[in-house]
C-alpha cells in the first residue's frame, strides 16, 4: 500500500484515501446520488487497481488516481458520476490553469500594460486597474459561467465583452445633461447645484462624464450637447456672448484630454453629439466647439477626446438655405484638418422614424428602440455585448446551409449568455452604481432607492449580439468577399439579416432589447484569429494575416473606389440596430479640399449609411508643431518626436497604443486609389 502521493507541481504528500471519496460523492450528489458506502467502495477499488498497477509501495501521480477514479466508475456502472467527476475534474485544472495563466498576465502587466483597450496608459494606476482586471476577469471565468458560455468565450467561439465587469456593472450611456445641470447633482461628496454661467456648466458637464465613466465599463454621451447648452444658458440670469460660448467650449475640451476617471487609468471614454439645434445659443455652442476643435489644444494638438457627432438632417443644415447649413460646413472644414467631427444621418431609412432623437456614441453604438419605455437616446444604453467568431462558423462548415444552422446554435447560446449576465447584473442594487442610479441617469430609476434592485430599470437598455469577419466568413464559404463579387454581397446581406431577425425573435422571447451591433472590435480582432489559425492553420485571405475585418467592413487592403465601398458598406447599417458605422481611407488630409469631404458625406447620406467617418493619418512633430505626414523626421525642424494619430474603432488614438493586430491592421491599410 503506497502512502504517499505526488502533487502536480511536484511536491510529495500524505495519501489521503478520504479525499477520493470525497470527490466520488460530490460527483454522486451531482447526478442525485448521495451513498457514502458506495463511494467507500469504489474508493477502495481504486486503492486496488493503483497496487496491481505497480504502485504498491511507489509514489503514484495525482492524474494517475484521477484516470483510475474514473476507470473504476465506468466499470461499475457509474456513467453518469463519472461524467460528472470528468467535468468537476476538468474545471478543477481550468482552475488552475487560470491561476497560471493570470500570474503570467500579471508578470506582463508589470512590464506593461497591455494594449487591448489604446485608451489606457502605461502609468502606475492603470497596470493596478489591469491586474484587477485580469483577476477579476479570472474568477468569472472559473466560479460563476456556466461550462457552455466559459468554453465558449475561452475557445473563441464567441467573446463576452469586458469580462472583468461581468457582475459589476453596465455598459454605457447617453446622458441627460439638461436634467441634470436644471437639478443639480451630487458626487457623493456634496450638492453640485445648478450652474450660473456657461463656463460653470461645462465644467459640471465634464464632472458628469467623468463620475458616470466610474461607474460603467464603456462609453459617455450627451445625446442633444448644443440643446442641452442652449436650454441651460435659458435659465441663466444673463446670456454669454460668442467669446465667452467659445471659451467655455475650449475648456471642456481641455478637461476631457486631461482629467482622468478609473483611478488615473484613462480619460472618460466621451462623445458630443450637436448640430440639429437651430436657436441662437445652441448654433452658437455648437460653432464654438468646432472652432475649438480647429484651433487644437494648447500647443495646436488634434484633441483625442471628445468624439464629436455633427448630426446632418435635411431642412435643418444639409442644404443651402437650411439654418444651420453654415454649422455644416463649418464641420466639413474641421474634419477635413482634424479627423473629428464624424457624422450621423437623422434621414437614413432606419433613423428618420425618430426625427432627430438619434445619437450615437464615438465607438459606434446606437440606442433607441425600447420595449419597455420611451423610444428616446437620453437615459438609456447598452447593457452589455457579446461578439460571434462568424469566420469559425464558415470554418467549421464550410457549405452554406449548414453554416446557418450552426450560426442559429450559436446565436441562441450568444442570447443565453446575454441573458445570463442580464439577471446577474439585474441584481444589483442601485447604490451598487451610486452616480449612475443615485442621480437617476438611468430611465426609470427616478424613484429607485439605494436598496432596491436595478433589474426593471436596466430592462429600457439594450443588449447586444455582434459580429467580425464578415469578409473572412465569405471568402470560407465561396471563396471571394462582399467587395469584390455581388453574389458575395446577396450572401452577406443575407447572413447579417439573419442575424438582425433572430434579433427580434429573441427579443419577443425573452421580453427585452435584443439588438445586433456591427462590433467595434480592438483587441478581439487579434485573438479570434490567433485561436482559429491554431485551429486550421494559415488559410490564404482567411487566417493568414494578424487579424479578422471588423463586422461587415470590406478588407482594409482591398482596393475599389470610396464611392462604391460607402454603397456596398451602407445596405447592412440597418441590420445593425444598435451600432454602425462605414469609414473611407484617405492618403493624406484633405487640408483645403472640403469640396471633395462634402462629396463623400453626402454620398454617406445617398447610401443610406447611419453614422460615417473619414479616416487619414495625422502626424504631429512635438518639438515645431508641424502637423502633416512624417516619415522618418519631421519636415519643419528635422526632430523625430512625432504624435502619430489615426482612428481606432470609432475612437481617436496615437499610433503606439494600438495593440499588434491593430498595428498590423493599419500597415495594410490602402487609401481608395482605384
Amino acid at each position: 500500500m503506497f502512502i504517499e502521493i505526488k502533487k502536480r507541481d511536484g511536491r510529495v504528500v500524505p495519501f489521503d484515501a478520504e479525499k477520493i471519496t470525497e470527490a466520488i460523492l460530490k460527483a454522486a450528489k451531482a447526478v442525485g446520488g448521495e451513498n457514502k458506502k458506495i463511494a467507500e467502495n469504489l474508493t477502495a477499488q481504486v486503492i486496488t487497481q493503483l497496487s496491481n498497477m505497480g504502485y504498491n509501495g511507489n509514489i503514484p501521480a495525482v492524474e494517475d488516481v484521477q484516470d483510475t477514479v474514473e476507470k473504476i466508475l465506468i466499470e461499475n456502472g457509474h456513467a453518469r458520476t463519472a461524467k460528472a467527476y470528468i467535468l468537476y475534474r476538468d474545471r478543477r485544472n481550468r482552475i488552475r490553469e487560470g491561476k497560471s495563466d493570470l500570474m503570467d498576465t500579471v508578470k506582463e502587466i508589470l512590464v506593461e500594460t497591455n494594449r487591448e483597450n489604446a485608451n489606457i496608459s502605461n502609468s502606475p494606476s492603470a497596470k493596478m486597474l489591469q491586474i484587477a482586471s485580469a483577476a477579476s476577469k479570472q474568477y468569472y471565468l472559473t466560479n460563476l459561467l456556466p461550462e457552455d458560455f466559459a468554453q465558449a468565450h475561452t475557445r473563441g467561439a464567441f467573446h463576452i465583452h469586458d469580462l472583468d465587469y461581468y457582475g459589476k456593472t453596465l455598459n454605457c450611456l447617453q446622458i441627460d445633461l439638461t436634467r441634470l445641470l436644471t437639478e443639480g447633482f451630487n458626487t457623493g461628496y456634496g450638492f453640485i447645484r445648478p450652474p450660473k454661467r456657461i463656463g460653470s456648466a461645462v465644467a459640471q458637464a465634464a464632472i458628469i462624464l467623468q463620475s458616470n465613466q466610474n461607474d460603467m465599463f464603456g462609453g459617455q454621451s450627451f445625446p442633444h450637447f448644443d440643446r442641452s447648452m442652449s436650454e441651460i444658458v435659458a435659465t441663466m440670469p444673463s446670456v454669454p456672448g460668442e467669446e465667452e460660448v467659445f471659451q467655455a467650449m475650449e475648456g471642456l475640451i481641455y478637461n476631457l484630454n486631461t482629467m482622468h476617471s478609473r483611478a488615473g487609468a484613462q480619460v472618460p471614454f466621451s462623445t458630443l453629439n450637436v448640430g440639429t439645434d437651430t436657436t441662437e445659443m445652441g448654433r452658437a455652442v455648437t460653432r464654438s466647439i468646432l472652432r475649438a476643435f480647429e484651433r487644437g489644444l494648447g500647443n495646436g494638438e488634434s484633441p483625442i477626446f471628445p468624439n464629436l457627432v455633427f448630426r446632418v438632417k435635411n431642412g435643418v443644415n444639409m442644404n443651402p438655405g437650411d439654418p444651420n447649413y453654415d454649422l455644416f460646413q463649418h464641420a466639413i472644414k474641421v474634419s477635413a484638418h482634424r479627423l473629428n467631427p464624424t457624422f450621423s444621418f437623422m434621414d437614413s431609412s432606419f433613423n428618420k422614424p425618430y426625427g432627430d432623437e438619434i445619437a450615437y456614441m464615438g465607438c459606434r453604438t446606437r440606442t433607441i428602440g425600447n420595449r419597455h419605455g420611451e423610444e428616446v437616446s437620453a437615459g438609456r444604453g447598452n447593457i452589455a455585448p457579446v461578439s460571434i467568431n462568424l469566420p469559425r462558423v464558415a470554418l467549421q462548415t464550410r457549405d452554406v446551409k449548414l453554416f446557418f444552422v450552426e450560426l442559429d446554435r450559436l446565436l441562441r447560446l450568444s442570447a443565453r449568455q446575454l441573458m445570463h449576465r442580464f439577471e446577474i447584473l439585474g441584481n444589483l442594487r442601485a447604490g451598487d452604481l451610486p452616480f449612475c442610479m443615485g442621480q437617476k441617469l438611468y430611465m426609470g430609476s427616478e424613484n429607485l432607492q439605494a436598496e432596491e434592485p436595478i433589474k426593471e430599470v436596466i430592462k429600457n437598455g439594450t443588449l447586444a449580439v455582434g459580429f467580425i469577419g464578415l469578409a473572412e466568413t465569405l471568402q470560407a464559404l465561396i471563396g471571394k468577399h462582399h467587395g469584390e463579387d455581388k453574389e458575395a454581397q446577396e450572401l452577406g446581406l443575407k447572413i447579417v439579416s439573419h442575424m438582425n431577425k433572430r434579433m427580434e425573435q429573441f427579443s419577443d422571447e425573452f421580453d427585452l432589447n435584443f439588438v445586433l451591433v456591427a462590433t467595434p472590435a480592438e483587441g478581439l480582432s487579434g485573438r479570434f484569429i490567433n485561436i482559429d489559425r491554431e485551429r486550421f492553420g494559415s488559410i490564404p485571405k482567411i487566417t493568414d494575416k494578424e487579424y479578422y475585418t471588423n463586422s461587415y467592413h470590406i478588407p482594409v487592403n482591398y482596393c475599389m473606389s470610396l464611392f462604391d465601398k460607402l454603397s456596398t458598406e451602407g445596405e447592412y447599417h440597418k441590420y445593425c440596430k444598435a451600432g454602425h458605422i462605414s469609414y473611407v481611407e484617405l492618403e493624406s488630409p484633405p487640408g483645403k479640399n472640403v469640396e471633395a469631404v462634402e462629396d463623400i458625406v453626402r454620398h454617406m447620406a445617398a447610401s443610406d449609411i447611419g453614422y460615417g467617418g473619414i479616416n487619414y493619418p495625422i502626424d504631429e512633430c512635438r518639438s515645431c508643431g508641424f502637423s502633416g505626414i512624417v516619415h522618418d523626421a519631421c519636415p519643419g525642424c528635422g526632430g523625430t518626436d512625432v504624435r502619430r494619430i489615426r482612428r481606432i474603432t470609432g475612437y481617436l488614438s496615437t499610433e503606439e497604443r494600438f495593440n499588434s493586430a491593430k498595428q498590423a491592421e493599419l500597415r495594410d491599410r490602402k487609401p481608395h486609389c482605384c
